[in-house]
C-alpha cells in the first residue's frame, strides 16, 4: 500500500514538475519571440539606402561600371518578412561591395575613389557580421545603417568633383607648367659625377 502511494506521489511529482518545466519554457520562447519581433521591427525601419542623383557628367561615367551599378541596384531592393531575408540582403551586398574594385572606370581610377570605396567596403562588411549574429545587435546595425549612407554620399560627390574638375578648361600654358613640376622629367644631377682634373 505504502508502495503504491509513493509511486502515485512520484509520478503526481513528475507530471507537476513537466508542466512546470513547460510552462516556463513557453514563457521563454514567448519572450524571445516578442524581442525577435522588437529587433526585426527596428531594423525593417530604420533599414533604407539613399543614393542621391549625380550631375550627368558623373552619371553617364558610373553607368558605365557595371559593378556600380549592380551594387546601387541591390541597395535599392529592401528585403520583407523576416530577420533571415534581411540577413541575406547583408550577404549579398557584402559580395557586390568587393566587386567595386574591379573594373572602375579610367577617370575614377584614382585613390580618392579607391579609399571611398575601401571605407565603404568596411562598412558593409561590418553590417553583414552584425547581421549574421545570434543576437542581432539591433542599435548597432541601425548606426551603421547611417554610415553606410553617409559613405555613399561622399564616395558620389568624389566622382562628381573629378567630373567637374576635368571639364574646367587649361590655361595656355598650363600644360607646359604641370610638365615642367614632373620630377621624373628632371635633368639629372651630374655635377656630382664629375671628378675634378688634378693639376699638375
Amino acid at each position: 500500500m505504502k508502495f503504491k502511494f509513493l509511486a502515485v506521489f512520484l509520478f503526481s511529482f513528475l507530471l507537476f514538475s513537466c508542466q512546470n518545466d513547460n510552462q516556463e519554457r513557453f514563457i521563454e520562447q514567448k519572450k524571445e519571440a516578442k524581442k525577435r519581433e522588437v529587433i526585426f521591427n527596428n531594423i525593417n525601419n530604420a533599414w533604407g539606402f539613399s543614393v542621391p542623383t549625380m550631375e550627368p557628367g558623373a552619371q553617364a561615367v558610373a553607368n558605365s561600371w557595371v559593378e556600380w551599378r549592380d551594387f546601387v541596384n541591390e541597395i535599392n531592393l529592401k528585403p520583407k518578412s523576416t530577420i533571415g531575408a534581411f540577413q541575406k540582403k547583408a550577404s549579398t551586398l557584402s559580395k557586390k561591395v568587393d566587386s567595386l574594385n574591379k573594373n572602375i572606370p579610367y577617370k575614377f581610377n584614382i585613390p580618392a575613389i579607391k579609399s571611398r570605396i575601401s571605407v565603404l567596403t568596411t562598412k558593409i562588411k561590418t553590417l553583414d557580421l552584425y547581421m549574421q549574429l545570434n543576437q542581432i545587435p539591433d542599435q548597432k546595425v541601425i548606426a551603421i545603417l547611417k554610415e553606410t549612407n553617409i559613405e555613399i554620399t561622399s564616395l558620389q560627390m568624389q566622382m562628381q568633383e573629378i567630373i567637374r574638375k576635368s571639364l574646367i578648361p587649361i590655361e595656355e600654358y598650363e600644360s607646359d607648367i604641370i610638365r615642367m613640376k614632373d620630377t621624373s622629367r628632371a635633368i639629372p644631377n651630374t655635377m656630382n659625377q664629375i671628378k675634378p682634373v688634378p693639376v699638375e
